[in-house]
C-alpha cells in the first residue's frame, strides 16, 4: 500500500538514483555500446544557428533521430544539406541530459547514392530557379570582338592549354587567368571569390578589366563537377556585371552554373571557339565587302554616264547653240575695231593741236611777255623798298630792341630810348638822353645791303631779289 514517507523495505538493497545519475549512466552506456555508427535517413528541419554549429533530425518511415554537427565538421561538407535530400551521416550516438533524448554527433555525411544527389540538385535548381537567376531576359549578349577574356580554371591542367591553344587559331588575344579548385573541399568558394574578382576590377586600373569571363571544367562525374552547382557559385555567376561563358565538363554534362551563365559551351575548346571570331573569316569578310564597295561604286558611275549620254543625245547641236554668241562677238569685235580707230584719229588730232602750240616763235612770244611782266613787278618792288630814299640824305629809326621796328613819332623815339639809325652806307646807335629829344649818336660799322639792279632777260641765272625791309 502506498505510503506517504519512503522508508528502507526488508530485503530492497537498491539504492534511489539521481535523474542526473541516471541520465549519465545512459549516455555512458548507449557510447560504449554505440560508440561509431553509420544512419541511412532523410534530413529534416535542417538549420544552422550563428555559433556555426547545425542541427536536424534523421528519418525513415519508422522512427527519428536527433543530430548535431559542430561547426568544424560543418565547414568539411561537400555540399549544403537541405530537408527531404537523403543521407549517410557517420559519427557518434550520445544521448543529451537536459531533454533526456539520445541523438548522433555526426562527423561525416554523404549524399546516399547518385538518386539522393540528383534530388537535392532538382531542388536547389527549383530554389534559384524561382528567384529568376536562370530568366533568359537577364542574359548579356557576349562582345563580338574582345580584347581581354578572363578565365576562371585550374592553373595547371589541360583546359587553359586548350584555351589558349584555341584562341591563338583563331584570333589572338589577351587572356587572364584565376587559378582556382575545380573539385573538392573549398573549391566552390574559390570559383565563385575569382568570379567576384574579375568582376570588381575597375575599368582603366592597372590590371585590365576582362570583357568577357570564361568558367571552365574538364569532363568528371557529378560528384567531380559538383563544385559548379553549389548555391554559392551560381549566384556568383548571376551577379557578375561581365558577359560569362559556362564550359563546365563534356557535352552532356550540365550543372546549374550553365544555368545562371550567359551562355553554355559544350566543351572548353568551343568555349574558346565562341568567344572570338575566326581572323581569316573576317579578313575574307572585310575583303569580301571592299570588292563589293568598289563594285557598286563602278556600277554607279556606268549608270551615270549612261545617263549622261541618254541626256546629251537629246541636247542640240553644239553649234546650234553658240551659232548667235559667235555672231554677237563678231559683230562686237567689228565695232570695237571701228571704235579704237575713231578713238586713234581723235587722239592723233589733240596731238597735232597741242605740237602746234609748242612751236619756236610761239614760245618766244609768251617769253617776252613773262619777261615784261617780271620787269615791271620788280620795278614796283624797288619803288616800295623803304630804304630806297636814303640815297637823298634821310635816315630811318628802329629801336634796338630785338626784332625793333621802324620808329615814326618822338614819342615812340623817347618810349624806345635806345635807337638805331639806318643811313645810306651804314648804322648808327644812339639813345635818348632827356625830355627835349637830345640823342647821343654812336657809328655802328654795319654794312647795310644794297638792293641789287633788276633781273636782265640776257643773264642766264635767276636774278636775287633783295628783302624788302
Amino acid at each position: 500500500m502506498g505510503r506517504l514517507v519512503a522508508e528502507p523495505v526488508a530485503g530492497d538493497n537498491a539504492l534511489a538514483m539521481s535523474v542526473g545519475e541516471l541520465a549519465f549512466k545512459l549516455k555512458r552506456m548507449v557510447e560504449g555500446e554505440f560508440g561509431h555508427v553509420r544512419l541511412r535517413g532523410e534530413i529534416s528541419g535542417w538549420k544552422r544557428v550563428a555559433s556555426g554549429h547545425c542541427y536536424m533530425a534523421l528519418k525513415d518511415d519508422q522512427a527519428v533521430i536527433d543530430g548535431v554537427i559542430w561547426k568544424g565538421s560543418a565547414a568539411r561538407l561537400a555540399f549544403v544539406p537541405q530537408d527531404g535530400v537523403e543521407v549517410i551521416a557517420t559519427g557518434k550516438l550520445t544521448t543529451y541530459p537536459g531533454r533526456s533524448k539520445y541523438q548522433i554527433v555526426i562527423d561525416r555525411m554523404e549524399l546516399a547514392g547518385a538518386g539522393a544527389l540528383m534530388a537535392l540538385l532538382e531542388k536547389l535548381k527549383a530554389k534559384l530557379g524561382g528567384e529568376g537567376l536562370f530568366d533568359a531576359g537577364r542574359k548579356k549578349p557576349l562582345p563580338f570582338m574582345p580584347q581581354m577574356i578572363g578565365v576562371v580554371t585550374s592553373g595547371t591542367g589541360a583546359v587553359i592549354r586548350d584555351i589558349l591553344h584555341r584562341l591563338e587559331d583563331r584570333c589572338p588575344t589577351h587572356v587572364i587567368v584565376w587559378p582556382v579548385k575545380v573539385q573538392g573541399e573549398g573549391s566552390a568558394a574559390e570559383i565563385a571569390a575569382a568570379v567576384r574578382g574579375f568582376d570588381a576590377i575597375a575599368p582603366g586600373g592597372p590590371v585590365p578589366r576582362p570583357d568577357l569571363v570564361i568558367v571552365a571544367r574538364g569532363g568528371g562525374s557529378v560528384e567531380d563537377l559538383w563544385s559548379f552547382n553549389e548555391e554559392v557559385v551560381v549566384r556568383a555567376v548571376a551577379a557578375c556585371s561581365i558577359p560569362i561563358i559556362s564550359a563546365v565538363g563534356h557535352e552532356t554534362d550540365t550543372t546549374l552554373c550553365d544555368y545562371a551563365a550567359d551562355l553554355r559551351a559544350p566543351t572548353p575548346t568551343a568555349a574558346a571557339e565562341i568567344a572570338v571570331p575566326v581572323l581569316a573569316d573576317l579578313r575574307l569578310t572585310i575583303d569580301s565587302h571592299r570588292n563589293r564597295t568598289e563594285r557598286c561604286a563602278r556600277r554607279y558611275v556606268e549608270r551615270g554616264r549612261e545617263r549622261l549620254d541618254a541626256l546629251a543625245r537629246h541636247l542640240p547641236k553644239r553649234d546650234q547653240l553658240l551659232g548667235p554668241q559667235r555672231q554677237r562677238a563678231d559683230d562686237a569685235g567689228q565695232r570695237l575695231d571701228r571704235g579704237l580707230e575713231r578713238r586713234l584719229t581723235l587722239a592723233r588730232g589733240s596731238l597735232d593741236r597741242s605740237g602746234a602750240a609748242l612751236r619756236p616763235a610761239t614760245l618766244e612770244r609768251k617769253l617776252e611777255g613773262a619777261r615784261a611782266r617780271l620787269d615791271a613787278t620788280w620795278r614796283l618792288v624797288q619803288s616800295l623798298n623803304p630804304d630806297a630814299i636814303l640815297d637823298r640824305g634821310y635816315a630811318r629809326v628802329t629801336s634796338r630792341a630785338p626784332g625793333g621796328t621802324t620808329l615814326a613819332s618822338s614819342a615812340a623815339a623817347r618810349a624806345a630810348g635806345a635807337l638805331t639809325l639806318h643811313f645810306r652806307d651804314g648804322m648808327v646807335d644812339a639813345t635818348v638822353d632827356g625830355g627835349d629829344s637830345e640823342v647821343a649818336a654812336r657809328p655802328k660799322p654795319v654794312s647795310r645791303p644794297t638792293p641789287s639792279a633788276a633781273p636782265s632777260a640776257a643773264s642766264g641765272a635767276a636774278p636775287r631779289q633783295p628783302t624788302l625791309f
